[in-house]
């Protein structure tokens, strides 16, 4: 058996928005609005750059039906370019473009083969020596362990298996065709191709199990580098694998302490200095970071007061290191120092009148219901980005930092 390699990706997503930005800025909308396109793009280039033996796709090639023939049509060119180059692109559906869900079609290039949904099924390339054996989602909740009805390994060859699964579970996705490694194992397979969890992670290196992640990463929940995964094989075996980067855009978390800040000034600085270590990653691609201003500073009632100010300088302090790093959102999170006990007839701090208020059950059972309310109103993509209730006590800090600041007259 001859060595060669091919490429392992999953949920290509095609068609979901990303959030964000898109609202702040036309230009950067659509750069967002194309990340996932180029991103795949780039996939089909590596493959054909690479000379691949062919092209694994482990489910949710498409976020959802198609309100038009534009995503499947941009879909068909990319893997017609590697039709032309001679390399096959092998997929399974998954929840997202299972055969209930995608209700129109565009007819792909004979070297594209996907797995029916009723079976399990075996594809070889005969050439290589390599079964491929795969299953659809029929609809797009599976609770059935797929991974039993696959069948055995076929002996001499080199076998691999292509799931969508949530495998052993994680917090942010459902739970489909759930499985355990010990469950894949036991097929006796040399490589299982993973999708649905948009996380790296291998689960196991002998066989290897592996979730490459999403091609792109969609919002500030899915942070760091997103691709997929080239897999080296000689005599039979997996030899190499290698992490190919292929997001456009990349959504980033920075946490900076304000503890040495007495003052805005010092603290648009520190987080300017935060931020300089992305300027270099900003030059391949769209930067969207989300900062997180923490600790104990005299800055903290100035900062809140002013949240409007404080966002466009930090802003202004991305653009100085590079044009595409982006701020996504600005989350205030410090605390004010604790004052001094005031003397007897001293006069009355407001600090200490609004300390405990969001304690009291009554001010929280109001609050909550007016933010119920409000989050009613919003569109469900915005209120499911904003997460009001899980942020119920950072906007009670930020309320009384804001109130105070405009009390005292501290402004950034």
């Amino acid at each position: 058996m001859s060595g060669f390699s091919f490429i392992h990706a999953a949920d290509l997503h095609l068609g979901s928005p990303l959030s964000g930005l898109a609202t702040r800025d036309a230009d950067l909308a659509r750069r967002l609005a194309a990340a996932g396109r180029q991103a795949f793009e780039d996939l089909v280039t590596q493959a054909i750059d690479r000379s691949v033996a062919f092209l694994v796709v482990a489910g949710d090639v498409y976020d959802g039906d198609w309100a038009d023939n534009t995503i499947g049509l941009f879909f068909a060119r990319q893997v017609a370019r590697l039709d032309r180059a001679g390399i096959p692109t092998i997929l399974v559906r998954g929840n997202h473009d299972a055969e209930s869900v995608i209700t129109r079609a565009i007819t792909l290039p004979p070297s594209v083969h996907v797995f029916p949904a009723n079976r399990a099924g075996t594809h070889r390339i005969e050439a290589l020596r390599v079964a491929l054996h795969g299953r659809s989602f029929q609809s797009r909740a599976v609770e059935e362990n797929l991974s039993l009805t696959y069948p055995a390994a076929v002996p001499g060859w080199f076998n691999l298996g292509i799931i969508h699964t949530s495998c052993t579970g994680h917090a942010a996705h459902e739970t489909y065709a759930p499985c355990s490694i010990a469950d894949l194992a036991a097929r006796g397979y040399e490589y299982w191709a993973l999708g649905h969890i948009h996380d790296y992670a291998e689960l196991s290196r002998d066989p290897w199990i592996v979730f490459p992640g999403n091609l792109q990463g969609r919002s500030i929940r899915e942070c760091g580098a997103k691709g997929a995964v080239l897999v080296e094989v000689a005599d039979g075996r997996v030899t190499g694998l290698t992490r190919l980067a292929l997001d456009r855009a990349r959504f980033e978390q920075v946490t900076v302490d304000l503890a040495g800040s007495s003052d805005p000034r010092a603290a648009i600085e520190a987080v300017e200095a935060a931020l300089r270590p992305l300027a270099d990653l900003a030059a391949t691609r769209l930067v969207l970071v989300r900062i997180h201003l923490s600790g104990t500073t005299k800055a903290h009632d100035a900062l809140a007061a002013d949240r409007d100010s404080v966002t466009a300088e930090i802003q202004a302090a991305a653009h100085r290191l590079h044009e595409d790093l982006w701020l996504e959102r600005l989350k205030i999170e410090t605390r004010r120092p604790r004052a001094p006990a005031e003397p007897s007839g001293a006069a009355i701090d407001p600090a200490a009148l609004l300390a405990d208020l969001d304690r009291d059950p009554e001010f929280r059972s109001r609050a909550k219901a007016a933010l119920a309310e409000i989050g009613g109103r919003l569109p469900s993509t915005v209120a499911a980005e904003a997460d009001l209730d899980a942020e119920f006590d950072a906007l009670c800090a930020e309320a009384e930092a804001l109130i105070l600041g405009r009390l005292t007259g501290r402004h950034c």
